[in-house]
């Protein structure tokens, strides 16, 4: 009897997973046959997200050079390395070009066409393009996966959810704004993926509140510019005069911070430091558990301290005023914020050269303007500065911050359960738009187009309108008939629309306080209430508690969900081979 997996979602989770299998199998599960079930109603490959039906003009946040899909030997895992080209190699691209989603999706095609290839011979990949509605069958038995518009259940020894990014029913304040805007004739648009957005209704000239200054309001900004006709000549915007004026706010109120552009040289950070896997290790044996703001952040601020004062003083020297050997001693013995904050102050002349985590995450704190348009004025500076910076190798110690967020995510997942601001907080440092979106910011900005609110931007829906205010500027409001909530949904699995995912909750699958389904890290098996894993049911994505930064990465990061997919590929080979041995018995 031949074996059968079910994996469902067949993007870059999905394809990722399958070259892993097809690196494994040969080891784990050789000539017994096997029949692997891809369910997704988008493309195998691309996906949702980096399907080819959306505009030409939606770019990665990414350098081509940047994204790959495959293993090397820095990731750490049991099985076998199998190199294959990045983005840029596989297209002929320049490395620093910001490659379209659509080009994106191409090359993710190719590398599941290569990974179905790479499969043993008695191997097969049967596509569904359909939902999966709801999985059931016992713990100790083959399950029952469920399909929109097929009677009978695929049957199945093994499930894997590899589900992507999904859409969320609206919070209480979403639904309340959606309410009254359905009441007064309002628009009113929740946390969705833009490019599936209808943005027909948004009108020429009319002012539009939008909340959020990530890469969604990105994708935002370009379709409602360029994507209507708009054009740049240099640093100026020219207007089709089909734009609408969007005023942006956020709870930073700001925007995400430009890419890095330039490359790495020199001597690396000796990366992990002071929060590798023996400070897991110990924040996972505490009895009581842990709280990240206490016992983790600590850490994790000392790791991205460390890389940045290595970079500072072994590439820039002359900005410093000890020996290193003298700091790093200290450093290491440092206990607390203020200890560190004292050795920096008296190490590091200049307050630009110093890391300030918190002055980084909220940059207006405590920031007040006279007036609008003061304000428009000192956060284009902000935007302008920001992208010298980033472009600028004397700041270096920024790329090595970068890199020891990468390292800590590595760490992190181990722990679970971290909760959504970490992952913001590394998306605003570590994954913020090309540098040439903020230059077209700037243009925006200076034709009147996009308009900023500032920090800690509230909305309320009031006298048959919406209005917006932020501390930063007092006294100033805007008001709207169209609201735009420009982030992505709440990877929460109460709030899911998907089913699938709402099904399994009900079924006893446990979640974390801040709603991710609960997976053993170990291998992505699903938790239930108790801790106990489904022996047979498997979960990876960022609905978990085990989400990585994406399920691609730059080359020779170590790339987390590259050791997940394997961990994952290993546990279910390891299952599928242990059911056919009981058949054949």
């Amino acid at each position: 009897m031949r074996r059968r997996l079910v994996i469902v979602g067949a993007g870059p989770r999905g394809t990722g997973l399958l070259e892993r299998i097809a690196a494994n199998a040969p080891e784990l599960y050789a000539g017994q046959g096997l029949d692997i079930h891809l369910v997704d109603p988008c493309p195998p490959g691309a996906g949702r997200i980096w399907r080819a039906a959306q505009s030409p003009l939606l770019w990665m946040n990414s350098h081509a050079e940047d994204v790959t899909m495959f293993t090397d030997e820095t990731v750490r895992m049991a099985g076998p390395v199998r190199e294959g080209p990045t983005l840029h190699e596989w297209a002929g691209l320049d490395g620093r070009t910001f490659a379209d989603r659509q080009l994106q999706g191409r090359y993710l095609r190719w590398v599941y066409d290569r990974a179905v290839a790479d499969l043993p011979a008695d191997v097969v990949v049967h596509h569904h393009p359909r939902r999966a509605l709801r999985i059931s069958g016992p713990r100790d038995g083959r399950q029952q996966v469920w399909l929109e518009g097929r009677p009978r259940p695929l049957s199945a020894d093994a499930v894997i959810l590899a589900l992507g990014h999904l859409d969320a029913e609206l919070d209480s304040e979403q639904a309340k704004l959606a309410a009254y805007a359905d009441t007064h004739g309002l628009l009113h648009l929740p946390p969705d993926f833009t490019a599936d957005t209808d943005l027909s209704p948004i009108e020429a000239g009319e002012p539009v509140l939008v909340r959020g200054f990530g890469l969604a309001f990105v994708d935002l900004m370009v379709l409602l510019t360029e994507g209507r006709g708009g054009r740049y000549e240099g640093d100026a915007y020219l207007p089709s005069g089909r734009e609408p004026v969007l005023y942006v706010g956020s709870r930073r109120g700001v925007p995400y911070h430009s890419k890095i552009g330039y490359d790495w040289t020199g001597e690396r950070p000796p990366l992990p430091r002071f929060f590798g896997p023996a400070e897991v290790d110990a924040l996972l044996a505490r009895p009581a558990g842990f709280d990240f703001r206490r016992d983790v952040w600590p850490l994790v601020a000392k790791e991205l301290g460390f890389a940045h004062y290595h970079r500072l003083f072994t590439d820039h020297p002359e900005r410093t005023a000890v020996a290193y050997a003298d700091f790093e001693e200290k450093y290491a013995a440092a206990r607390t914020r203020d200890e560190i904050r004292a050795l920096v102050a008296g190490a590091v002349p200049d307050p630009a050269d110093r890391l300030d985590l918190a002055a980084l995450d909220r940059p207006l704190d405590g920031v007040r303007h006279a007036s609008h348009e003061e304000f428009q004025d000192g956060l284009r500076a902000y935007v302008e500065a920001d992208l010298s910076r980033r472009h600028d190798p004397r700041h270096s110690p920024d790329l090595a911050v970068f890199l020891a967020l990468l390292s800590v995510y590595g760490q992190l997942i181990r722990l679970g359960g971290v909760g959504p601001w970490w992952h913001g907080f590394f998306s605003y440092l570590a994954s913020g738009p090309p540098g040439p979106r903020l230059r077209q910011l700037l243009a925006l900005s200076r034709a009147g187009v996009v308009k900023f609110v500032g920090a800690d931007m509230t909305v309320t829906a009031e006298d048959g309108v919406f209005r917006a205010a932020s501390a930063t500027v007092p006294g100033f409001r805007v008001e709207a008939r169209a609201l735009v909530e420009a982030r992505l949904p709440e990877p929460t699995v109460g709030r899911a629309r998907d089913g699938l995912l709402r099904a399994l909750h009900a079924d006893g699958a446990a979640e974390t306080p801040d709603g991710l389904l609960r997976v053993d890290p170990a291998d992505g098996r699903i938790l239930d209430g108790a801790g106990r894993p489904h022996p047979r049911r498997f979960a990876l994505g960022p609905y978990t508690d085990g989400r990585t930064p994406g399920a691609f990465t730059r080359p020779r990061t170590g790339g987390p969900a590259f050791r997940q997919n394997d961990a994952t590929a290993r546990a279910a080979l390891v299952l599928l081979r242990e059911a056919a041995c009981r058949t054949a018995a």
